[in-house]
């Protein structure tokens, strides 16, 4: 009852929505590799050969080395951010919304293309240099564009929650983990870095270098373009200061305070469920084809089907609970990935050991298919 005390309505939307969002990023990932390998098919067909190593440029693999230095670079952004923020707020706000506009239309395409479907063709339209685009592409484009001006105007924290929302879906589904080493290595790092800046930069800077920097608001570019360009005293002064889309805030049922989940805290957990979703449809595939027994003799039917995705969901989902219970105890911020980590990595690395699959997991690369299974159960 006391850890049921602890958890308001604020931290029950964010649970919920963070869930929903590396659950719908891993799934439009996986999507995303069906359709390359339909493509592949498709190409190797016309060509009359099949290079089975081809992959979609627009998607960014993460390799060891980058996962070493992920978290020196992250540390960077974050002193520039602390140190010159009144410098770069406006070029780093005028970034975050080109990304997040880029980011939202890639959410809304789905629904798009359902709307457009009836009553246009999926055709391509050309626009010069700037490429050839569906009509869905474009409604949804034009969609997120109007959400990132309104978001400029009224600095509303429910706009900010959706542009959050793209931001944390793309990054999902763009961004690949390829074998469990790359995934601890990362997670690992990123473990350290939330530690030290949440707990320890305080005694190195005089102040919490990571809660300043996520909670400090950015001018509004409109006011700021005013000043400028001297359009007046009441011109552009009503438009409010920007708290930018890098977390998601939901406020308390009594509106005392605000819910607050940085978007690492998802996409990060959320590429390593991306990953073990996809290893669960690579698994399901090789034992279809083999048409052997998937794991060894000694262990139970039922933990066989327990998928790597339940397991690791579960386990974020304790993780946040913990989280949030130790942030009302202590009354202060936490290191969300203190919690998260452990409780998701720990559980995979053990129910693949049991299952005889940590040797694969760690160093094997995904293969393409040329006949794969366009459905997962889930």
């Amino acid at each position: 009852s006391r850890a049921y005390s602890l958890v308001d309505s604020s931290q029950v939307s964010t649970f919920l929505i963070s869930i929903l969002l590396i659950v719908y990023g891993s799934f439009r990932s996986l999507n995303m590799d069906f359709e390359n390998q339909d493509k592949e098919k498709d190409n190797s067909s016309a060509a009359g050969s099949f290079n089975g190593n081809s992959t979609n440029n627009s998607i960014q693999t993460i390799d060891s080395t980058q996962a070493l230095f992920l978290p020196i670079g992250a540390s960077v952004s974050l002193l520039v951010m602390f140190f010159f923020f009144d410098s770069v707020q406006v070029v780093f706000t005028i970034c975050t919304a080109v990304l997040a506009t880029i980011a939202f239309a890639f959410l809304l395409l789905p629904m798009c293309q359902y709307l457009t479907r009836p009553c246009s063709p999926q055709n391509k339209i050309s626009f010069g240099c700037c490429g050839r685009f569906t009509a869905a592409e474009l409604l949804s484009f034009s969609l997120s564009v109007m959400l990132v001006l309104i978001w400029v105007l009224t600095g509303h924290w429910l706009l900010m929650d959706a542009l959050a929302m793209g931001l944390c879906v793309a990054m999902i589904a763009f961004v690949r983990l390829p074998s469990l080493k790359v995934s601890c290595l990362l997670l690992s790092g990123l473990l350290i870095y939330d530690v030290f800046w949440v707990f320890f930069s305080a005694y190195i800077f005089n102040s919490n270098v990571m809660v300043k920097v996520a909670t400090q608001p950015a001018d509004n570019p409109l006011d700021v373009l005013s000043r400028k360009l001297h359009l007046g005293p009441n011109v552009g002064r009503d438009v409010p200061r920007l708290s930018l889309p890098g977390k998601l805030v939901f406020p308390s049922s009594t509106g005392s305070h605000f819910s607050m989940l940085g978007i690492g805290d998802i996409v990060m957990p959320g590429l390593l469920l991306c990953f073990v979703l996809r290893y669960d449809n690579y698994k399901k595939q090789a034992n279809s084809d083999s048409c052997a027994a998937p794991g060894p003799g000694n262990i139970s039917g039922r933990m066989q089907k327990v998928s790597y995705f339940h397991c690791t969901l579960i386990g974020y989902f304790v993780g946040l609970l913990t989280a949030t219970v130790a942030s009302r105890i202590h009354r202060a911020a936490q290191p969300a990935l203190l919690y998260l980590v452990p409780f998701t990595l720990l559980p995979l690395l053990t129910m693949a050991y049991l299952k005889g699959d940590l040797r694969r997991m760690w160093s094997e690369p995904f293969h393409s298919k040329s006949s794969s299974s366009r459905f997962l159960e889930v």
